[in-house]
């Protein structure tokens, strides 16, 4: 055996799973980028009259470079590897037939329009099952499929609005603030990877097929963990009355618990005393008189007094490095980590070096792409091929799974069925 060779590829956790792919945006085409990622052959079907408009994605930023269009949107390409790219026209008889004739030779069927919208195009659940009994149709939208909201459409702000999540953050006495990014639709992705995955187990016990029908704002109830039954058996709010610093801890109450400023242009550690013993460390290591002050001596007056006690830590690490702030304090075994930048995390930080793997674009080249932080040791996720162009796999596809020859496929073509 020649020693330079390659060596054998571990083998796929998903290998053998074939989807018909729907989803877009983020929180569908979030979910099956994990199965993607995990080996499942995941076709991405796509609208070609729409040219790519139905996930916005697709030509809006970040972007790698000067290029601009419907292939070069980072958001998209990040959320669509390994996986392949059709086009088909389900306006047309035609494609129609070619969908049902896909969807035979699929596993799962996946989707996050708007409640309905695979109905209307004939394709609902009923019909799935007539072309194959064992199919399973995982849909993701925000309220789910039926119920008195849904036919209203969201977006994740408006899933994080509607679940209470928005309202949870926010100081007293200030507007709601919410999260400064579309939290839900990422979320709600790993939610409906999570029921496609337990759909398959099943089937592949039972033999039997079914419908998922997620709602994304009951993803988001989920997770507000015991604050809602404390407020429907106790009547206390989620957001604590007089409590303006968000960052202290009230449950359990610990003292001290924050961010404090380092030298630097906004540079930030992080200090939590989860007890007596956190405490007795984090006071060592200090070393000024005021930690033996009997104001903080116990828990219960370091609560009392938390405004004092945050301002004197605050002028300890302040002109102190962030990151010697959190080599001296975990040395000293005190709970601590430097508030990190985008840049430190993911480029300086030796224990992150893989979860940025690079990925090859048909059309922007080589990119890095989000990782994965699951790591299996005999089944690993791997990504090497970047987000599919619109319809870039038309050929390869139709030809291996539905015998159609490169004459056939650019007939399609021309015709407006692909």
């Amino acid at each position: 055996m020649n020693s330079e060779a390659e060596a054998p590829r571990p083998p796929s956790a998903l290998a053998g799973v074939r989807v018909c792919d729907f989803t877009g945006q983020l929180a569908g085409a979030g979910a099956t980028r994990w199965l993607a990622a995990f080996g499942a052959e995941v076709i991405r079907i796509e609208d070609p009259v729409r040219q790519g408009r139905w996930d916005i994605l697709r030509g809006i930023g970040p972007f790698k470079d000067e290029r601009r269009g419907i292939e070069f949107g980072g958001g998209f390409q990040n959320h669509n590897v390994e996986k392949l790219g059709i086009t088909l026209n389900l306006r047309t008889e035609r494609g129609r037939e070619l969908l049902a004739e896909l969807i035979a030779r699929c596993d799962c069927v996946t989707e996050n329009f708007a409640a309905g919208v695979l109905d209307r195009l004939g394709f609902g659940y009923a019909r799935m099952k007539e072309i194959r009994p064992d199919i399973v149709y995982v849909s993701n939208c925000g309220f789910g499929q039926e119920g008195p909201y849904a036919a209203y459409k969201t977006w994740g702000p408006i899933v994080q609005a509607v679940s209470g999540l928005t309202f949870a953050s926010g100081l007293p006495g200030e507007p709601p603030a919410g999260w400064g990014y579309s939290y839900m639709d990422h979320t709600g992705g790993y939610y409906m990877a999570m029921a496609i995955l337990l759909a398959l187990i099943h089937r592949r016990r039972t033999g039997e097929g079914q419908w998922v029908d997620l709602a994304c704002t009951d993803a988001a109830l989920t997770l507000h963990g015991p604050a809602l039954l404390d407020w429907t058996v106790n009547g206390r709010p989620s957001r604590r009355e007089g409590q303006p610093h968000s960052n202290r801890n009230t449950s359990p109450a610990m003292a001290p618990h924050g961010i404090y400023p380092c030298a630097g242009d906004d540079a930030w550690v992080a200090i939590a005393c989860r007890d007596e013993a956190d405490w007795r460390r984090l006071s060592a290591e200090i070393g000024e008189l005021w930690t033996g002050d009997p104001r903080y001596a116990s828990l219960e007056a370091r609560l009392a007094d938390q405004d004092g006690l945050d301002a004197h830590i605050a002028a300890w690490t302040a002109g102190q490095d962030k990151f010697e702030v959190e080599r001296r304090l975990r040395r000293a075994g005190a709970p601590c980590s430097a508030v990190q930048t985008p840049a430190e995390r993911i480029d300086q930080d030796p224990d992150t070096a893989d979860l940025w793997p690079t990925v090859t674009h048909t059309a922007i080249g080589e990119v890095r792409v989000d990782g994965y932080p699951a790591r299996l040791s005999k089944t690993p996720w791997r990504m090497e091929r970047g987000a599919p162009c619109l319809g870039e796999h038309n050929e390869s596809v139709f030809g291996r799974l539905l015998g159609l020859g490169p004459a056939e496929v650019a007939a399609l073509r021309e015709e407006g069925v692909i």
